[in-house]
């Protein structure tokens, strides 16, 4: 169920940062929501407890570095290269690196729940994919955005960056409390700042963007603290899965909200990914 909240979260959390990179460069919209996400934490994380455990601690400073090069890797892969190409790449690195990992670290999940592994890794690449006539190559504001080598770097690795931020938080030991994700959004904010101050985008937005920022940071501490809660414990291949739905709720509130046309294969991926969480829910 965590996990399920955890996908809700970071789906959600894509919107917002879409509806708000349309008015500014995403990277401004991060280093707002990245610090704000930080204060969130430190005023939440006395009233969880949890000791404070070096290892833990340590391991949640990596997926914070890991998750702002994700980030960061991906919005450049985006700027210059196909979406249609580009996100569900990114996907199904995110979602089959952790399973992989997951069962080479000896993790054997049941028949039912690995069928439900496998129809969640189609879902993920079903409901990220959009139709273009040419696959690797789009063009937007009379720019052509094709699939070159550099592209292919910076997806593949954004992909596995997110992938190892799951892994890392898979490691992040019980009764810790919130205290590891503070150390990710504050290594993650380092990360971000150091980038934004390298590319002259160290300017924050304002207005409703300003606050959209701010919905960002809620939702990127829900997203991630149910994560975390939800891998302590628990199967790595199972949970990560489960997370990486998160595009079901970024395409459906687009369809809902935005009155954006869905693709038929985005619907089909999103009826897949239910049959998936239900196979792994009573497995």
């Amino acid at each position: 169920m965590l996990a399920l909240v955890a996908a809700v979260g970071y789906g959600v959390s894509d919107f917002v940062g879409g509806v708000a990179s349309r008015r500014v460069a995403a990277l401004r919209v991060v280093i707002v929501s990245y610090p704000v996400s930080v204060a969130i934490v430190l005023a939440l994380a006395p009233l969880f407890g949890g000791t404070f455990d070096p290892a833990s601690l340590a391991w949640g400073f990596a997926s914070g570095i890991a998750s702002a090069v994700a980030v960061w890797w991906f919005y450049l892969a985006l700027a210059e290269g196909p979406m249609s190409v580009v996100s569900p790449l990114t996907a199904i690195l995110v979602a089959g690196i952790p399973v992989l990992i997951g069962l080479m670290m000896g993790e054997r999940p049941g028949l039912l729940a690995l069928v439900g592994i496998a129809l969640a890794l189609v879902a993920v690449v079903l409901v990220s994919r959009e139709s273009p006539d040419n696959p690797l190559s789009e063009s937007t504001d009379g720019q052509q955005l094709r699939f070159t080598r550099r592209v292919a770097l910076l997806t593949v690795g954004s992909g596995i960056a997110f992938a190892f931020m799951f892994v890392f938080l898979h490691q992040v030991g019980e009764g810790t409390g919130l205290w590891p994700l503070a150390a990710s959004r504050l290594s993650a904010t380092a990360v971000i700042w150091a980038v934004a101050f390298a590319t002259a985008q160290f300017v924050a937005p304002r207005g409703r963007t300003l606050r959209l920022a701010v919905y960002i940071a809620v939702l990127d501490v829900i997203g991630n603290a149910a994560m975390m809660f939800a891998l302590q414990g628990s199967m790595l291949s199972m949970v990560s899965v489960l997370g990486s739905l998160y595009p079901a709720a970024t395409v459906l509130l687009a369809m809902v909200v935005l009155d954006e046309r869905v693709a038929s294969l985005q619907k089909v991926g999103m009826a897949v990914a239910l049959g998936a969480v239900g196979l792994i829910a009573v497995s």
